[in-house]
């Protein structure tokens, strides 16, 4: 399990933005630290080294992600 990044902000389009420690691939599984799936990764944009990372929330209140460390599996 890779650390992805800490969630900024839950945007209007309904998708987790996380401010990534490596860019992930587009459709990785995007995780907890319970191991518990929150959603899978839809997009990558911004700097090539520390990107942005849009996450297709796959749970019921992703807003409660905000501030949260999510991973990688």
């Amino acid at each position: 399990m890779r650390e992805l990044g800490r969630v900024l902000h839950f945007s209007k389009n309904r998708n987790l933005i996380v401010r990534a420690q490596v860019p992930p691939q587009i459709g990785e599984t995007v995780t907890d630290e319970k191991h518990q799936k929150v959603g899978v990764v839809k997009d990558v944009f911004g700097p090539i080294m520390k990107p942005y990372v849009s996450i297709k929330p796959e749970v019921r209140r992703p807003e409660r992600y905000v501030g949260e460390t999510l991973y990688l599996s």
